[in-house]
């Protein structure tokens, strides 16, 4: 009699809608936990999503594939980072082959933001324009001052303007009249002279 071998599990394609959201420092004990860096100071998305998507890129020569998915089944605060459970790793040099390693996940795992909250990776690439309907540029990044955001706004490549320049408008309901994420549009009390 023949033994019954299981399938190996389908891969899971690299979603369309990544974003990266912590990177793994190294293996966390014997028993194949992983310690991640968040990028978030609240990363609730990596407590709460049970898969993470991995891109060793050339971090780590020990990898068997560049990207890669990984099944989640537990998540902690740990100090100032995370520690996680995943089931790819079976042992401590499991985990090892994982450091260096980006970890994203797909923006649909996110917690549902509240009333106007942002996250920031939806509003980078949004048109900003004045309450005059003039363009300012689109949102290349945003900046943590500590008391609140920054949107750091270049002039639009496709208009010919020149890109170097760019306006810091703080992220504040006194300049910032409103944001559709459907229209990726912000609408600011902003001169084009400030």
């Amino acid at each position: 009699m023949n033994p019954v071998v299981a399938p190996a599990p389908a891969a899971v394609p690299w979603p369309d809608d990544a974003v990266e959201v912590g990177r793994v420092l190294d293996a966390w004990g014997i028993k194949g936990w992983i310690r991640v860096q968040p990028y978030a100071a609240q990363p609730q998305v990596l407590l709460r999503s049970r898969r993470w998507f991995l891109d060793a890129g050339d971090a780590s020569p020990l990898v068997s594939t560049r990207r890669q998915s990984v099944d989640v089944t537990a998540a902690k605060v740990h100090g100032e980072g995370i520690v996680a459970s995943v089931a790819q790793c079976a042992d401590r040099t499991a985990a090892e082959t994982l450091r260096g390693a980006r970890v994203f996940v797909s923006r649909g795992a996110f917690p549902a933001a509240d009333v106007d909250e942002y996250y920031w990776v939806d509003l980078i690439g949004a048109s900003v324009v004045n309450r005059q309907g003039e363009a300012l540029g689109i949102v290349r990044e945003l900046l943590d001052t500590g008391a609140h955001s920054v949107l750091v706004v270049s002039a639009d490549p496709s208009t010919g303007a020149d890109t170097a320049a760019e306006r810091l408008i703080p992220f504040v309901a006194a300049y910032v009249d409103q944001v559709d994420l459907a229209a990726r549009r912000i609408v600011v009390d902003w001169g084009l002279d400030y």
